[in-house]
């Protein structure tokens, strides 16, 4: 996944707004912005899916995944202590007194 955090989405969706509103061209207004324009023209395409316009994985998919991902992580985590401690007791209870 695309690190979005360099430009805020305030910014992002300005840009798409200008390049939307017609009369630039990407290579223009990335220039003026100071971006490139294959990110400008990424952040359209995005929009574009985001709004339906477009086949794709919307933001909001994509960061519901994200955290799914780590949550399932942190689940697997917390299941590999119990079963380490489940066999260290286990192992504790089978020594003769």
């Amino acid at each position: 996944m695309a690190k979005n955090n360099a430009y805020p989405r305030e910014f992002r969706e300005r840009a798409v707004e200008l390049y939307r509103g017609g009369g630039v061209s990407m290579e223009k207004l990335g220039a003026q912005l100071g971006v490139s324009p294959t990110t400008l023209a990424n952040w359209v395409r995005q929009a574009q899916v985001d709004s339906g316009e477009r086949a794709g994985v919307s933001s909001a998919d994509r960061d519901e995944v994200v955290q799914l991902r780590r949550e399932i992580r942190r689940l697997e985590m917390e299941n590999e202590i119990l079963k380490r401690a489940a066999a260290l007791f286990a192992k504790e209870n089978v020594l003769p007194k």
